[in-house]
């Protein structure tokens, strides 16, 4: 059950039964994208592949055998713009979705939801809890090697039913976006006595190994146009305030993931000297997120630090939606008010204004490149 803030009256939730809502979120996301479902041999624009966690996860969960922790196929979740939970973790949108829409595409759909004859501009492998390490949530999730393997599969099906030459220009005039890294350091966080046998940095190079990886597994496939999105500041999330004694932000959490992001953009600058034709664009989610954590007001929002859903200190526990083991909640009435939806997820507005940031921020915000620029050369 949820408890609507004290000050506000906030409508119930009807909640359906499991079989009658599944229902109905299949008939509304088919309708979503079936308006703009575009034939295989007919499909000629630049087309986005999505891996990575939560932050771009469309529904990817929702097709695999996990737990609740790694879901977010229920209410609240989709309220804001969808109005029933399609497997997203906010209240509406995602950065990738908002993308889609700049670049003119639809709802970008989750591999596993795809049926074998139908392409929709791209394909979406980003799954909830995911890590560039394989033990990250391991058994729960799609980890990014799996994820990579998911992208040759589809790779093979396209020169399947358009011939090579058709999938060979799709795979190379695509944009690669990835959003990963946050949930490899979660659990070493809240263990430390891991970073006694093996030193941070040392850890962040494992990770970061990983995801260099991958990159070269993806440019191997023939993908040339690499968005990616940095780690954010994770430590001052309202679970990580949650974890700690005063309600400051996380000094360790805050730390690696500067630590990650330094490193990250230190590989991508050498791949683009060492790969011919790699290209790529890097989100400073870590500073562009921590404005709004700071500054609320300057940016649209009333609150930085608390989430809209959840419960405990700054609803930092990720209990949203009552379906994690703990079935009481508080839930906000405006979810476009705050930064954060849940304890360590971005509101829909957050995310809108994280996706135009990307799309065509300045130098201060994205780089070397912004997003855009990947979709003003079709064809080339």
């Amino acid at each position: 059950m949820y408890q609507a803030e004290e000050d506000e009256h906030r409508p119930t939730l009807f909640i359906m039964s499991t079989p009658t809502l599944q229902a109905v979120l299949f008939a509304v996301l088919a309708s979503l994208f079936v308006s703009a479902r575009c034939e295989n041999q007919s499909w000629k624009g630049v087309a986005l592949f999505v891996l990575g966690d939560s932050i771009n996860d469309a529904g990817t969960n929702n097709y695999i055998n996990t737990t609740a922790g790694f879901r977010a196929n229920f209410p609240p979740y989709g309220e804001t713009f969808f109005r029933i939970p399609t497997g997203r973790f906010s209240d509406g949108r995602l950065i990738v979705d908002f993308i889609a829409e700049y670049a003119n595409l639809p709802l970008i759909p989750p591999y596993l939801q795809m049926k074998d004859d139908e392409f929709m501009g791209g394909a979406n492998f980003a799954s909830g809890g995911a890590g560039a390490l394989v033990g990250t949530s391991e058994g729960y999730v799609v980890d990014l090697k799996t994820q990579l393997k998911q992208l040759e599969q589809l790779e093979k099906k396209l020169r399947k039913e358009m011939g090579s030459e058709k999938a060979k220009r799709i795979i190379k005039d695509g944009v690669y976006l990835i959003s990963i890294g946050t949930n490899d350091y979660g659990m070493p966080l809240s263990y430390p006595a891991l970073f006694q046998s093996i030193s941070m940095e040392d850890y962040v190079g494992m990770v970061i190994g990983n995801i260099t990886t991958v990159l070269k597994g993806i440019y191997e496939v023939g993908g040339r146009k690499f968005a990616m999105i940095g780690v954010g500041q994770f430590g001052c999330a309202p679970s990580g305030r949650a974890s700690t004694r005063n309600g400051s932000c996380s000094v360790e959490a805050n730390n690696v993931a500067k630590l990650h992001n330094v490193a990250l953009t230190s590989v991508l600058t050498k791949l683009e000297i060492q790969l011919q034709g790699f290209e790529y664009s890097y989100f400073d989610y870590y500073t562009s997120g921590s404005k709004r954590f700071q500054y609320p007001s300057k940016y649209g929002f009333k609150e930085g630090q608390i989430a809209c859903c959840g419960s405990g200190p700054y609803r930092g526990n990720f209990t949203c939606g009552g379906q994690r083991g703990v079935k009481e909640y508080s839930l906000c009435h405006h979810p476009d008010k705050y930064v954060f939806f849940d304890s360590g997820h971005s509101s829909e507005r957050a995310n809108r204004q994280y996706a135009q940031l990307m799309w065509n921020g300045n130098l201060s915000v994205v780089g070397p490149r912004n997003v855009k620029a990947f979709f003003k050369h079709e064809g080339a």
